[in-house]
């Protein structure tokens, strides 16, 4: 393995050999959002068993993330979204001068974007369905006329590295103002994938306006990562924070671990707006900033308050540690793209499976399916030619209900015998395991959902939609 000196010369190596605006009114940006493929696999309870676990380590992720260092109104724009096996969805986007058009997996609990650079570009276990590894679409620097690497005292450089930034850029001195070193590489993780690279600045085109000097990520090195990342979260570092993104807003279009051309529509919009006026039909419940949490990381996320959740007529007893942040940050409910399977610490996801168990006691175990899938609980349901599902729902703060649509938490696994639950938990019991949010909405819950994240008035909204 190559050791991390090493690594950084090569970063450096291979940008500096490689690297050689005006923009209009603000608008809506519309982009097409696609599905990801998973890692190859041709039993379906394999990638089931590889989306629970990728659920529970980007919940692992999540929850103990490692601290890191004008007022005018028009259409939104726009981009199609797409689903993907893989359990996540993809936009494409343009960055460069002229423009290079690569794909981007949405991810709101995350905030740097960044994109597989150079030619040189090694993505180890990346052999996925649709995907040669050979073969990823990468970002050439060496074609962009705007691509310049980020410099050690360029303020962009401290979104990602912390204040204190200037202080590893040895060759710096106190007192110069044209220090050219660069930023230092930056090492990512996502729960079972990660990324590493340098940070460039380059200018991010759509169709109706061009955002010069964007921070992007040139990754050179990655795992499980055939596609850049989209950094949807509420830093500086974001796509809207760096865009000035009013809000955004997607509509997930349902998939069964597959890769089709169905997509929907992502919608950015930019400028002022119509104030906190609310789109109609929607449902809304403010967002929480957790301000005091234990970790710098847990800022980046979408908390919402969950009050009640309702298996059938019945509220279950959810610990209140869990439903609110407590003092020390820990605890609460986040939205992430990022995430397939909704993911509930031990103590929710108990009480949650247990009514579920109680309320479908006619219908037996299927154990054996359990163990292999890495869901529960798992039923048996062939012979019934009637089968009652209680309903799920979620009550928010403000009194708002997410009633799930059944399709959205119990799916057939394998066949047409065996119902699971598809919402995943871990075994970690007891006081030493509640750290970060405590449950995690993820994207196979949110599946044919209008959902909206309203930055500036600081609100979530949704509505059941039919999204493809």
């Amino acid at each position: 393995m190559a050791s991390l000196p090493f690594i950084f010369f090569l970063f450096f190596f291979i940008i500096s050999t490689t690297l050689t605006s005006a923009g209009a009114a603000a608008s809506t940006i519309k982009l097409s959002l696609s599905p990801f493929p998973h890692p190859s696999s041709s039993h379906p309870y394999q990638i089931l068993n590889n989306l629970v676990t990728s659920s529970v380590a980007r919940a692992h992720h999540l929850k103990h993330p490692k601290a890191k260092a004008g007022n005018t109104t028009s259409s939104p724009l726009r981009a199609p979204l797409f689903p993907h096996s893989y359990g996540g969805y993809t936009i494409s986007l343009k960055f460069g001068t002229p423009p290079q058009t690569l794909p981007f997996i949405v991810d709101t609990g995350s905030s740097l974007s960044w994109f597989p650079c150079t030619s040189r570009y090694l993505c180890s276990q990346c052999a996925f369905p649709n995907v040669d590894p050979a073969k990823i679409p990468t970002f050439a620097p060496k074609l962009s006329s705007s691509a310049k690497l980020v410099g050690c005292r360029n303020p962009k450089c401290s979104w990602l590295f912390g204040p204190d930034v200037e202080s590893r850029c040895q060759d710096c001195e106190p007192t110069s103002e044209n220090c050219t070193q660069t930023c230092p590489p930056y090492l990512i993780q996502y729960g079972l994938g990660s990324t590493a690279g340098l940070l460039l600045v380059e200018n991010l085109v759509f169709p109706q306006k061009t955002f010069q000097d964007f921070l992007v990520g040139c990754s050179i090195l990655s795992n499980r990562q055939p596609a850049g990342i989209a950094g949807f979260g509420r830093s500086a570092k974001s796509l809207p924070s760096q865009l000035g993104l009013k809000k955004f807003s997607y509509c997930l279009v349902s998939r069964r671990f597959d890769d089709t051309g169905v997509s929907s529509n992502m919608l950015l919009e930019t400028g002022s707006g119509s104030g906190d006026a609310k789109t109609p039909g929607l449902s809304y419940t403010p967002f929480y900033r957790n301000q005091v949490a234990s970790n710098p990381a847990f800022k980046e996320f979408y908390y919402v308050t969950l009050r009640k959740i309702l298996v059938g007529d019945k509220h279950v007893k959810v610990p209140y540690s869990c439903l609110v942040p407590g003092s020390d940050g820990n605890g609460g409910t986040i939205v992430d793209s990022g995430s397939t399977f909704t993911f509930m610490e031990r103590p929710v996801f108990e009480v949650v499976s247990k009514e579920f168990e109680k309320q479908m006691g006619n219908y037996r175990r299927a154990r054996e399916i359990e163990n292999i899938s890495g869901l529960a609980p798992c039923f048996n349901i062939s012979g019934y030619t009637s089968i009652k599902f209680p309903e799920l729902s979620f009550q928010f703060k403000g009194g708002a209900k997410m009633a799930l649509p059944l399709v959205n938490y119990f799916s057939f696994v394998g066949d047409d015998k065996v119902a699971c639950l598809m919402i995943v938990s871990d075994n970690v019991v007891g006081q030493g395991s509640h750290s970060g949010p405590a449950i995690i909405l993820g994207s196979f819950q949110q599946q044919n959902y209008y959902i909206e994240f309203d930055m500036a008035n600081d609100r979530f909204g949704w509505a059941e939609r039919s999204c493809a």
